[in-house]
């Protein structure tokens, strides 16, 4: 596309008279780059962006590890709230006197 691009300005600059031709061929010496760069990229995305099937990546079998230690069992520590113990006096008797005054 370069190559086009330094034609198209070449021959812009040497064909006289000028005419709708030369606004052409300036066009198309300005827009070849843009489009070059952007039809690259384009090519660049499709490559990369192919999908890949999971299965295959993962192994056919697991690999033989060496046995490594085991890991110790977790403690769990439980705390259980349980609501105060109120200490409730028996309401008094008739026979007993009021003590409150």
């Amino acid at each position: 596309m370069m190559g086009i691009r330094i034609l198209c300005f070449i021959l812009m600059v040497v064909i006289t008279p000028y005419g709708w031709y030369t606004w052409v061929l300036g066009a198309a010496a300005i827009l070849l780059p843009y489009l070059a760069v952007v039809s690259a990229n384009v090519g660049e995305e499709a490559r990369s962006n192919r999908r890949e099937d999971p299965e295959r990546a993962l192994p056919a079998a697991p690999r033989a590890t060496t046995a490594a230690p085991p890991e110790p069992q977790a403690r769990v520590i439980r705390i259980e709230e349980s609501r105060p113990v109120e200490s409730r006096t028996p309401p008094p008797s008739p026979d007993q006197p009021d003590r409150t005054t």
